[in-house]
């Protein structure tokens, strides 16, 4: 075999090996970025002409098994045609999932938490224009020996009308795994904690510690409406 048909061949196994290097280098940055869902999502109150709001939740996150510490990245969106005028997200957690904090946000007073809830940040958005979205950074815990849900309201910016309602919708593994490093959760999924011993699956059907979230999520269902969920949170007692 000639020296240059050698060179000609090394080249071209070469240039293959780059061009695999590439492919493999973009595809996997494209499976590093989670796509969004609005799954538990629901129009509460009428937007105005023109404008459509909805929020997005990543498919997927991962639990640290020491810290129990997680990221969750919250989007919200106008899909419509025209601005949306002044609006606000609200990050609520509830159970298991406990947001930390979330920036650019301010924390919600307990007093004006919804009923269930433990944690919350309200979100000044601002307007957004059409086609347009703003994602924050929510850092949260779970607590993988519980349930966890989190809920995205998005309002008007006087919190008169509720446009968007995403959840509380959970975060969840029906395989969980104690001994990994980590846990990854699926949107839409209700978690299957691991009891104390880790040697048997706890019951999380409808009980005592799930009644209070249970009793609000029929009764949003019943009402048809998911803001009367919102409207509803505990009020500070008149003298």
């Amino acid at each position: 075999m000639s020296s240059r048909h050698t060179a000609a061949i090394t080249g071209s196994l070469a240039m293959a090996s780059f061009s695999a290097m590439v492919i493999l280098t973009f595809t996997a940055h494209a499976d590093d970025q989670q796509p969004g869902s609005s799954k538990g999502g629901k129009v509460v109150d009428r937007a105005p002409e023109g404008v459509e709001i909805t929020t997005l939740l990543p498919e997927r996150i991962s639990v640290d098994n020491s810290s129990h510490k997680t990221a969750i990245n919250a989007t919200v969106k106008n899909e419509g045609t025209r601005d949306s005028g002044d609006i606000r997200l609200l990050v609520v957690g509830f159970e298991g999932l406990e947001v930390h904090s979330v920036k650019g946000c301010s924390v919600i007073a307990e007093k004006d938490l919804p009923k269930g809830s433990n944690s919350g940040f309200s979100c000044p958005v601002g307007s957004l224009a059409a086609g347009a979205s703003k994602s924050y950074e929510v850092d949260a815990a779970y607590d993988l020996s519980k349930a966890g849900k989190i809920c995205l309201p998005v309002q008007s910016g006087d919190g008169k009308k509720t446009f968007w309602q995403q959840g509380p919708v959970p975060f969840g593994t029906t395989n969980p795994s104690p001994n990994a490093p980590a846990t990854p959760l699926l949107l839409g999924t209700d978690n299957k904690p691991v009891a104390p011993d880790g040697d048997s699956l706890p019951k999380t059907g409808v009980g005592s510690e799930v009644l209070p979230l249970g009793a609000a999520g029929a009764g949003l269902v019943a009402a048809g409406a998911a803001g009367l969920w919102w409207t509803q949170r505990r009020r500070p007692r008149r003298g």
